[in-house]
């Protein structure tokens, strides 16, 4: 249901919105002069690399911050337009010397340190996949990333790299080379110094001569089953990073812009590393987690004007309460958007109330690859909507046909989400499985999987997720990784996770398990099988609650009945669920 309250005028001020009059534009627009207005190399070309960094410095701005790093323990460091362009030619050399190859995937496995963006940018110079990897994942989870993507090299910091990956190597025949960036390998095969070799690399090299098409990003993101599915985007996806990051966001030369998220997911790179520096903004990059009296303490000392963050982070703020932010000047805030969950209207109001202006929540997936839907600027703030389309965009609310195709349904009907192919940042595939990317679309529309409706007036509102995936903290969780492992513990007979609701987190997850013979459920064994969890996987993927049952509820074919447990959750008892059981058995 649309929510239907407060409505939120738009405080424009000055300057003015980037994105005034989106209705006229639409019947204007086209993504082939989006892609002519980039002053691309000569050529059919085109690489994300240097539209972010090397066009800046060719159009006069290789003096200016580019990047600010804020270190956790009060380190700071500033690099210029022109110091990335030349850092990144060097790692791009570095790649070459190791005989990476256009289209090799390198993966990074860091958190917010500078050598996480110098390697993104060296990556799509060299015409290699930048894959990052979420720093917090537990070795398995990273091991199974590693392998998928036969990514060549690694690079990663010694504390991770001893902690996860040094005692799978056996396991990755792919890994040929482990960077460090903070240390060296002493005499450990494949095992080198970062730094060493940047600093003996040659600072210039050729145009890139990537094309539109070339794969530039692996991103892999969860299902409900089956392994982690990576998704391929190419270099043409930077046409969509810009023109979304200037149109939702509001960015422009010369704002200061924090995005919070972690690099480690699809946020952080193509809104925490694209779409801010081909907009020419300077991009503060703090290294710490959350921390309510430093956020607020960044906003003000960094005077950042525009604020990309997530609704579970605006949620602590919320619980923090008025003390932390006492003291301190937010007056150059321009413009607060929101991403990765959707975003409740009482977060959009306490933003109002409390720091003088709305977040604008904003919609898109890892397979979108940019914003697709969005309370701009200039639009009106509906508390709890998803926002409208933005120009070149075109959203529908679909139901789809048993006999193949969809139908598209009327305005306040639920069903789901689809957006009308092709725009530049549209993946293009997943990683060695053709049969699941086709099965994304039908009709020349993308199926996103999300369940919406849309209202009179064009808003859009979430409804929630046409399948299994959990959304926590921001972060996609699918049932299969977590599953898996608590099967491996030898207690376990069968396991399932659901997504328990979570006034912070979003949701948290909760695993329910059946033991095997001989093994008795008990608290000292809920702790053991969190902690065996927590330690393989990681704390932002394992469960943080655990109910034992005698079976867990199954389809005929022997799968675990998800929709059965999230309902146990609600407090129905599974033998009142008929209803339930008579819908189609989960895929």
């Amino acid at each position: 249901m649309a929510w239907t309250g407060m409505r939120i005028a738009p405080t424009l001020g000055d300057p003015a919105p980037n994105l005034v009059d989106a209705e006229r534009l639409r019947t204007s627009f086209s993504w082939a002069h989006a892609r002519a207005e980039l002053g691309t190399p000569p050529g059919d070309r085109l690489n994300i690399a240097w539209e972010a960094v090397d066009r800046q410095v060719q159009e006069g701005r290789g003096d200016v911050i580019a990047l600010r790093w804020l270190g956790k323990n009060d380190e700071r460091q500033e690099f210029s337009y022109a110091e990335l362009a030349r850092l990144s030619n060097r790692f791009a050399n570095v790649l070459e010397g190791f005989g990476i190859e256009r289209a090799d995937r390198v993966c990074v496995l860091a958190g917010r340190i500078p050598e996480l963006y110098l390697t993104a940018l060296g990556c799509w110079k060299a015409g290699a996949v930048f894959c990052p990897l979420f720093s917090a994942f537990g070795p398995e989870p990273v091991r199974v990333r590693l392998n998928n993507s036969q990514a060549r090299l690694l690079v990663t910091t010694r504390l991770l790299y001893e902690r996860k990956i040094r005692a799978l190597r056996s396991q990755l025949p792919h890994l040929e080379q482990v960077l460090l960036t903070d240390g060296d390998g002493g005499d450990e095969p494949g095992v080198q110094s970062f730094h060493s070799l940047l600093a003996a690399a040659a600072d210039h090299r050729p145009l890139p001569t990537t094309g539109p098409g070339d794969a530039a990003l692996l991103h892999f993101t969860s299902g409900t089953t089956g392994a982690s599915k990576g998704a391929i985007h190419a270099h043409e996806a930077v046409v969509a990073h810009r023109l979304t990051g200037c149109w939702a966001l509001d960015l422009r030369p010369g704002d200061i812009y924090w995005c919070t998220a972690d690099p480690g997911w699809v946020t952080g790179v193509s809104y925490g590393i694209i779409a801010p520096l081909t907009n020419a903004v300077t991009l503060v990059v703090d290294e710490a987690e959350f921390d309510a009296r430093r956020w607020y303490a960044t906003l003000a000392q960094e005077r950042v004007s525009v604020w990309y963050t997530a609704p579970t982070a605006i949620r602590m703020l919320m619980k923090a309460g008025p003390t932390p932010l006492h003291g301190h000047d937010l007056s150059t805030l321009r413009f607060m958007a929101s991403v990765g969950e959707p975003l409740n209207p009482e977060a959009v109001l306490w933003g109002q109330e409390t720091l003088g202006q709305p977040f604008h929540d904003t919609w898109w997936q890892t397979e979108t690859g940019a914003i697709m839907i969005a309370n701009y600027r200039s639009l009106e703030v509906r508390p709890g909507s998803m926002g409208r389309p933005l120009p070149g965009i075109e959203a529908a609310i679909v139901r789809r046909r048993p006999t193949g195709g969809v139908e598209r349904l009327a305005n306040g009907k639920e069903g789901e989400l689809a957006l009308r192919i092709p725009w530049p940042s549209l993946f293009r595939g997943y990683l060695d499985d053709e049969e699941r990317y086709r099965s994304c679309f039908a009709d020349d529309w993308y199926l996103s999987g999300d369940l919406a409706t849309q209202d009179d007036d064009g808003y859009f509102w979430f409804v929630g997720r046409a399948d299994d995936v959990i959304k926590t903290a921001g972060h996609l969780i699918g049932p299969f990784e977590v599953e898996n492992v608590l099967m491996e513990h030898p207690a376990v007979a069968e396991a399932g996770m659901i997504g328990k609701p979570d006034e912070f987190a979003g949701n948290i997850i909760k695993a329910f398990v059946a033991l095997k013979p001989g093994y008795a459920a008990s608290d000292a064994l809920r702790k053991e099988l969190i902690g065996f969890a927590r330690t393989r996987l990681g704390p932002a993927v394992a469960p943080r609650e655990l109910e034992f049952m005698a079976d867990l509820p199954k389809t005929r074919s022997g799968k675990i009945m998800r929709r059965l447990l999230r309902a146990r959750e609600l407090g129905q008892p599974l033998d009142d669920l008929s209803t339930l059981m008579e819908k189609p058995s989960e895929s």
